[in-house]
């Protein structure tokens, strides 16, 4: 990577206090050069990028992104900056990274510091381009202070300054009285016209701009028609037909989006004319290894893309976040065109020896389907947080918890196994008759080809949570493990019970596998 010179660096400053004064703000040209052949685009920690925009202006791709700053285990996003990505060869893997961009208060005098979520960049009509950004409004009586704010510059990267220095131009009171959350703006620019999106919380608002690009005009559309919307909208067209793709997080058993109600994939609809109405047409990203997902669509050479951000990057997370950024195909046979399915790559993960082999199996539980705030899939992936959100774990808590449940890893081949290692995790301590909490006791069970049977000489069955838990026992052939836990509670009242991961230990020596065992009749 390359950095800019020190010298450079220390005028910076007083370059900056010209600018500010100037009532204009200049992004800091800091910068340094990444070259990657995976995503995410900046992986290796030493920024977190999240809510990215694309832009394609100059020969070159540029991606506006936020960026996270929460620290480890804390849940929140403190985004107090954008940054900028720019590309003239995505193929290549090099990126220019500018990580200083913009802060909402140098541009936006009527704005608080902080909270710089999903911003977009688009160039108008007169060719200069406009910055559309929800920030807090400082002196706003709204009972939600986000607002959408316009800044307007010569170039991608400044000197940006207000296009409407009165204030946004979408809050809660304009441009009509809303309860609504007014974040992630997307804007369409066409013949002169442009359009502006936003919302969140399933909340999706739609009106035209005037040529100035700050004024709306016209009535202002809800959009109720696509399924699932809960946030981020992308506005684009291709071919006649406009596309709106968004973050859906439709969840249950039976959904093809995300079966836990904290993670989202990317969906999509169409329609003829710019505010619709629409109609949607499915799911192109599942959800990936953050809860959130947020896209944008964009073409550059001849390649369409789509962007998005994920938890890859080193020591990344829900609010540690970083941009990625693949192909995207279509199928024109259709009409309107499909967008295909994007598979999401990663950089692969280094080989790590493990006697752990919950990762070759499929998990199952006595509370099939599982309560859509949890994700069974958790149970053997590999990961444990210190301050989880319910999704990255499993969990059986309803308005009535049973006195006993069990969790199931099937294998599909024998396997020969001598030890568990559990993970539970709770909000209430032990005994407790509400909430979840660690189980009165718990046993292990092997499936022996025809009946559940106790594990042979088990060592003890601890149950603290926040840590593993490790039992070990004779070594057993088996295609099936349960894990049988009885509640926390009393007669009539029970706590629930939650799995963070479950890990099963395979021998340093393994016995050998009898050939009896592969007609062994399957587990159930």
């Amino acid at each position: 990577m390359h950095f800019v010179s020190k010298r450079w660096l220390m005028l910076l400053p007083a370059a900056m206090s010209a600018c500010l004064a100037a009532g204009v703000v200049q992004a800091t040209l800091a910068h340094r050069d990444i070259t990657t052949s995976d995503n995410p685009i900046l992986a290796d920690g030493s920024y977190y990028s999240a809510d990215p925009a694309p832009l394609v202006a100059n020969g070159a791709l540029y991606i506006l992104a936020g960026r996270d700053e929460a620290p480890p285990d804390v849940n929140d996003f403190i985004m107090n900056r954008w940054q900028l990505f720019t590309s003239t060869d995505v193929r290549s893997g090099r990126w220019t990274h500018y990580p200083q961009f913009l802060k909402p208060e140098q541009v936006f005098a009527w704005a608080e510091p902080g909270r710089a979520y999903a911003a977009q960049i688009v160039q108008g009509p007169d060719h200069r381009f406009y910055l559309y950004a929800p920030v807090l409004e400082a002196a706003s009586s709204s009972e939600d202070k986000f607002a959408i704010g316009v800044a307007v510059a010569d170039s991608p990267l400044g000197p940006w300054k207000d296009a409407h220095a009165s204030g946004p131009i979408v809050s809660q009171s304009k441009p009509e009285p809303n309860r609504i959350q007014n974040i992630d703006p997307t804007v369409w620019v066409e013949d002169g016209h442009a359009y502006l999106y936003w919302g969140t919380f399933g909340q999706l608002r739609g009106v035209e701009l005037a040529p100035d690009m700050v004024t709306p005009q016209g009535r202002v559309v809800e959009v109720r028609t696509l399924r699932g919307f809960f946030e981020a909208p992308w506005l684009f067209r291709r071919n006649g037909t406009y596309y709106l793709v968004y973050a859906d997080n439709e969840a249950g058993p039976r959904s093809e989006c995300t079966p836990a109600v904290y993670h989202a994939c990317i969906a999509y609809g169409t329609a003829a004319s710019p505010l619709g109405p629409w109609t949607y047409r499915g799911v192109i990203l599942p959800p990936v290894s953050s809860t959130t997902s947020h896209p944008g669509v964009i073409e550059f050479q001849d390649q369409w893309y789509l962007i998005y951000h994920t938890a890859d990057a080193r020591n990344g997370g829900h609010f540690r976040r970083s941009v990625a950024i693949d192909p995207l195909a279509w199928d024109d046979r259709e009409t309107p065109a499909r967008i295909l399915t994007v598979t999401a790559t990663r950089a692969p993960e280094p080989h790590v020896e493990t006697r752990n082999i919950a990762g070759a199996a499929t998990a199952h539980a006595s509370n099939e389907p599982v309560p859509v705030q949890y994700w069974i899939r958790a149970l053997n992936d590999g990961r444990v947080r210190n301050n989880p959100l319910p999704p990255e774990m499993w969990g059986s808590w309803t308005r009535d918890n049973p006195p006993r449940q069990w969790i199931e890893y099937r294998w599909p081949q024998p396997v020969v196994i001598d030890g568990s290692r559990i993970w539970f995790w709770a909000d209430h301590p032990a005994g407790a008759v509400e909430g979840v909490a660690p189980p009165k006791s718990w046993a292990l069970q092997y499936w022996n080809g025809n009946a559940w049977q106790a594990v042979p000489k088990p060592g003890a069955y601890r149950t603290a949570p926040g840590q593993f838990q490790q039992t070990n026992f004779a070594q057993v052939v088996t295609t099936c493990l349960r894990a049988t836990f009885e509640a926390s509670g009393r007669v009539g009242q029970n706590a629930a019970v939650a799995v963070q991961e479950w890990e099963i230990l395979r021998p340093a020596h393994p016995a050998a596998i009898p050939p009896a065992s592969a007609g062994a009749r399957a587990c159930d």
